[in-house]
């Protein structure tokens, strides 16, 4: 007898020049297959999710590759293996550079700053111009295949009128690159996105990871979760401002992570508990509205979730989401790739089903060390 396989779901947090580390994990996991079915993602997430959901399988990889190497085409340096205060000198020369700059492919610098404007359009909103981003969109990601719903995407944006959080979801409607432009528009550096008169800024100011909207959707299938986080919530006590200014930022953008993560498996394991509880009550009380009402809360599926998230190094500082350098970016593809493939060998691709409705939460790299680790130095 042949047993179903449980729906790869992979959900992509913000965190922008981080984001090459989410590309190292997909590589992985592409390596390994079978692909995503459902890709989820904000910010930098929604556009490294949209490279994925709007290429075939084939392609992916050396899109993802073209996009990286695009961003972080304005600022290199070496050897990759320098003393850290070294490194973290050049990376400090790296981010005044992308801000004074700009980043190719990706945004510019407006020639009039917006402190200089009446107040009015986008462009008195933003100290940068983020119209290259829309043909970079247009040159790597084949919106016709994403909303052909090959693969489901899914990605989050703030309506700045009213403060709510929102998902653009292929699955209900028809994606284009406004759509991914307006999941990372992170105020006041980029510019808001207008869709259908409304407009919108970077979903990471309400909730930086997408992993509640995966659970809250309707789901049959067993799900494997492969959460890939850029900040991480756990970490030292800082010594310095800058090391405090660099933690609030963890700290923040982290959306707090592992607490949401065991919140919502939490809830998962008491809707899976109440639907069996409603197994055992009388046939003639089925048609009760309000037990109706509890059916369709219950959810029975299993949920597996894989946290992988990035643990910086020592001379990565408050800026390093903003650090476009080829180097680092080699770095961080190069850290994903290795944390994908310890996940992959400690069995988490295919990991043990935790039961009718169960839930479970691994973290393939927490017991390497808690707070900050190069996991190149880590065997599996």
């Amino acid at each position: 007898m042949t047993v179903e396989q449980p729906r790869r779901v992979l959900v992509l947090q913000g965190g922008g020049a981080l984001g090459a580390y989410q590309a190292g994990v997909y590589e992985a996991l592409n390596r390994a297959g079978p692909e995503p079915s459902w890709i989820a993602g904000i910010s930098i997430g929604a556009i490294n999710a949209a490279i994925i959901a709007g290429n075939p399988p084939d392609k992916r990889l050396e899109r993802l590759q073209q996009f990286w190497e695009l961003v972080t085409s304005g600022w290199s340096f070496g050897p990759p293996d320098g003393a850290d205060v070294f490194r973290g000198l050049l990376g400090d020369a790296s981010i005044g550079w992308a801000m004074t700059t700009g980043v190719p492919g990706f945004f510019t610098p407006r020639a009039i700053s917006p402190l200089l404007l009446s107040a009015g359009g986008p462009d008195a909103l933003s100290f940068y111009d983020s119209s290259p981003l829309k043909s970079t969109l247009e040159k790597l990601v084949d919106f016709d295949r994403i909303n052909a719903r090959e693969t489901r995407l899914s990605v989050g944006a703030v309506n700045i009128r009213t403060g709510n959080f929102v998902y653009f979801d292929n699955a209900h409607q028809t994606i284009g690159p406004e759509h991914i432009m307006a999941s990372g528009a992170l105020p006041p550096g980029l510019p808001p996105v207008e869709i259908d008169g409304e407009w919108y800024w970077d979903g990471g100011l309400v909730s930086n990871t997408p992993l509640e909207y995966v659970l809250d959707q309707d789901q049959t299938d067993d799900l494997v979760i492969y959460q890939v986080d850029l900040f991480n919530a756990r970490g030292p006590m800082p010594k310095t401002l800058q090391e405090a200014a660099e933690r609030e930022k963890d700290i923040r953008y982290s959306s707090r992570t592992r607490l949401n993560t065991d919140q919502q498996l939490k809830i998962h394991r008491l809707k899976t508990s109440l639907a069996d509880l409603l197994k055992t009550l009388p046939q003639d009380m089925a048609e009760d509205p309000d037990l109706s009402l509890l059916k369709d809360f219950a959810k029975e599926p299993s949920v597996i979730v894989v946290q992988l998230i990035y643990r910086d190094r020592a001379y990565e500082g408050s800026f390093k989401d903003v650090e476009f350098s080829r180097q680092s970016m080699v770095d961080h593809w190069a850290s994903g790739l290795v944390d994908g493939e310890r996940s992959i060998r400690r069995r988490t691709h295919n990991p043990p089903k935790p039961g009718p409705g169960g839930a479970l939460s691994i973290d393939p790299g927490l017991d390497a060390n808690p707070d900050r680790t190069n996991p190149r130095d880590e065997d599996a």
